[in-house]
């Protein structure tokens, strides 16, 4: 799994307040629909930007417990939402959760299930601290979406597939309607978002990636710093040349405890 250093922390916190990420987070806080006074759990809450807009929903007579178990990202989103009263957080997983039953009105997690090395076991503690008519929206990238284009196929194959090595599923967002059901969950939808760019923005999910999948693949020790470089310095020449092109998807699953 890609280590969270105070760099790579950075580079996050830079695509996750840009345009891309914002439109993910927001579509996954309305695939949710929080109302005033209600408790919610952000699961896998990273740098706080989606815990702070739930605890804009639910307003102060409301509850947003954010979980991470990553303690650089919880600074961070101890940072981002130092002001809002309403908001706490603590260093877990959606494996073992130190809440009681039936604690939260809903839970959202975005980009998360696929870093989980079983899902059931996790499906089932949510299904736990939900209240019944608790709503859960999962949202996640199915990585066979991707399009991103290179003039050396191969290189680009062989890095990608590197990447692969620090998910446990690429195809979650495929499985998930099948597997919340498992717990009790009646599934409602899944929705796709699709992000398709031609330019390599400093604050897109493009971006983001190529920072990322570098640091990742050298950090893996599968291919040298001078090759994961000059696989970035390819994509920024593409940019220059009006030949950059990247796609994904994202996919938001929903359902409900009864």
């Amino acid at each position: 799994m890609l280590k969270f250093d105070e760099e790579t922390t950075q580079v996050l916190d830079n695509a996750y307040r840009g345009r891309d990420i914002t439109i993910r987070r927001l579509e996954n806080l309305a695939s949710l629909a929080p109302s005033p006074g209600e408790r919610i759990l952000d699961i896998g809450c990273g740098n706080g930007l989606m815990t702070s807009e739930l605890s804009r929903a639910v307003g102060p007579d409301g509850h947003v417990t954010g979980i991470d178990p990553s303690a650089s990202m919880l600074t961070s989103a101890r940072a981002h939402c130092d002001a809002q009263a309403n908001v706490s957080f603590v260093e877990t997983t959606a494996h073992d959760m130190p809440f009681q039953d039936q604690s939260f009105d809903g839970a959202v997690s975005v980009q998360v299930f696929e870093y989980i090395d079983d899902i059931p076991a996790a499906l089932a503690e949510i299904y736990r601290v939900l209240k019944p008519g608790g709503r859960l929206v999962i949202g996640g990238t199915h990585w066979d979406t991707l399009a991103w284009y290179s003039r050396d196929r191969d290189r680009m194959q062989r890095i990608l597939s590197i990447w692969d090595d620090h998910l446990v599923d690429r195809e979650t967002p495929a499985k998930l309607p099948h597997l919340m059901r498992t717990p009790g969950f009646t599934f409602d939808h899944t929705r796709q978002i699709s992000f398709c760019d031609t330019h390599l923005r400093s604050d897109g999910i493009a971006m983001m990636g190529l920072k990322l999948i570098q640091a990742y693949a050298v950090q893996s020790g599968a291919v040298s710093e001078g090759e994961a470089r000059d696989w970035v310095e390819e994509q920024y020449d593409l940019a220059r040349n009006g030949q950059f092109f990247f796609s994904l998807s994202h996919f938001i699953c929903v359902a409900q405890k009864l």
